[in-house]
C-alpha cells in the first residue's frame, strides 16, 4: 500500500542547527517524505543570538516550518563550567527565532526541548503533567529552564497570537556522529571513548563519573528524528510531549554493557566525587504514540555496536578534528 504524501512535501522548512547531531538525521527523515526545500542554515551564517542574523535568515530563507534544534549542549562537566552561556544563548536563541517566526507569518514552529526540563525528583516515569513540580536537578538547571521556555513561549503564542508552536521533551540520545569531545561529550561517547584508549594502552582500569547509581534513558538518534519530523507533519497541539523509548539502565549496567561489547575486562572504578547529574531519568511515552503514532524501533543494544563502530572507525578523524583551534 503506499504511503500517503507528507504534508511537509511541498512546504519550505528551516531547520536549525540542521548540521548537527540530531539535525543531520532530521534533514534526512524530512528528505525520506520527498521535502525537497530544507534549510540546514549554519552558525556561521546566521548567529541565532544576534536578532539581526534571525531576522536576515527569516528574510533570506523564507520558510513556512521551522524546526527549531540549534542549541548549546554538553554533559555534566560542560554544563558545570558554563552554566551562563548554556541559559543565556538556548533562551535567546529560542525567544528571538520564535518571535521573528511569528512575526514572518511562519505556520508551524517545532520547538525542540530537553528532559534536562523536568524537576530533579520527578515520580518515574517522567509524565508531562509533572513538569512544573520541582526544580531541576541543579546542574544542568540553566540549560533545563532556558529551553523549559520555549514551551512557556509557545504556548503563550498561541493563546495570544494563534500561532502554531509544539514543544517537544526528547531524552538522552546517543548514535553514530555523536560527539566524543572529553570536555563536554554526554555519557555514552563518553564512556566509548575512555573504553577505547584504555584497550589501546591496556589501562587495567578505567574512571568513571559518579557513583553509577544514577539511571538514565536513551534514544537513538534515528528514532528521534523520526519522531520530530512525525510531530511537524500530525501534532498541532499545545502539550509538551516526550520523545523517548521508555526503557531504564543505570549508568553502571551500561558502563559494564559497553565494557562487554568492546571487550574491554579491566576494573571499572567510580569516582564518587564527580556528579551523578539528576538521580533517575524514564519517561511515560504514551502521549507521543497516541498523538502522532511514534515509537522507539533501535534496540538498545543494537544502537550501541552502531555507535562504538562509528566511533573506531572514525577515531582518527574525530581526534583531529577536535585538535583543531
Amino acid at each position: 500500500m503506499p504511503r500517503t504524501p507528507s504534508p511537509l512535501i511541498e512546504k519550505r522548512i528551516c531547520v536549525t542547527g540542521g548540521a548537527g547531531f540530531l539535525g543531520r538525521h532530521v534533514v534526512e527523515a524530512l528528505a525520506r517524505r520527498g521535502c525537497a526545500s530544507v534549510a540546514a542554515p549554519r552558525r556561521a551564517d546566521y548567529d541565532l543570538v544576534e536578532v539581526a542574523d534571525v531576522r536576515r535568515l527569516f528574510r533570506d530563507l523564507r520558510p513556512e516550518i521551522v524546526i527549531h534544534l540549534a542549541a548549546v549542549v554538553g554533559g555534566i562537566g560542560a554544563n558545570r563550567a558554563e552554566p551562563g552561556r548554556f541559559f543565556y544563548e538556548n533562551l535567546i536563541m529560542g525567544a528571538q527565532l520564535m518571535e521573528e517566526a511569528r512575526r514572518a507569518g511562519v505556520e508551524k514552529f517545532t520547538a525542540v526541548g530537553t528532559i534536562c526540563a523536568y524537576p530533579k525528583f520527578t515520580p518515574l516515569p517522567f509524565r508531562e503533567e509533572d513538569l512544573w513540580n520541582g526544580y531541576p536537578e541543579e546542574t544542568n538547571a540553566p540549560y533545563g529552564l532556558a529551553k523549559k521556555m520555549l514551551l512557556v513561549q509557545a504556548q503563550a503564542y498561541r493563546r495570544q497570537y494563534g500561532f502554531n508552536a509544539i514543544y517537544l521533551l526528547p531524552v538522552n540520545l546517543y548514535g553514530p556522529g555523536d560527539n566524543f569531545a572529553p570536555e563536554s561529550s554526554h555519557v555514552i561517547p563518553a564512556l566509548i571513548r575512555k573504553l577505547a584508549e584504555a584497550l589501546e594502552s591496556d589501562a587495567p582500569e578505567v574512571v568513571c563519573w559518579g557513583t553509577g547509581r544514577a539511571t538514565r534513558e536513551f534514544l537513538y538518534v534515528e528514532d528521534c528524528a523520526e519522531a520530530i519530523a512525525l510531530a511537524t507533519e500530525r501534532y498541532d497541539g499545545d502539550a509538551p510531549v516526550n520523545i523517548g523509548a521508555g526503557r531504564e539502565i543505570s549508568v553502571e549496567a551500561l558502563a559494564e554493557t559497553l565494557a562487554r561489547l568492546m571487550g574491554y575486562q579491566g576494573r571499572l572504578r567510580w569516582d564518587a566525587s564527580k556528579p551523578d547529574g539528576q538521580p533517575r531519568r524514564c519517561l511515560d511515552t504514551s502521549r507521543a504514540a497516541r498523538l502522532f503514532g511514534f515509537e522507539a524501533r533501535m534496540p538498545f543494544e543494537e544502537g550501541l555496536r552502531r555507535t562504538i563502530d562509528w566511533y573506531l572507525e572514525h577515531r582518527p578523524a574525530v581526534s583531529a578534528a577536535q585538535a583543531r583551534p
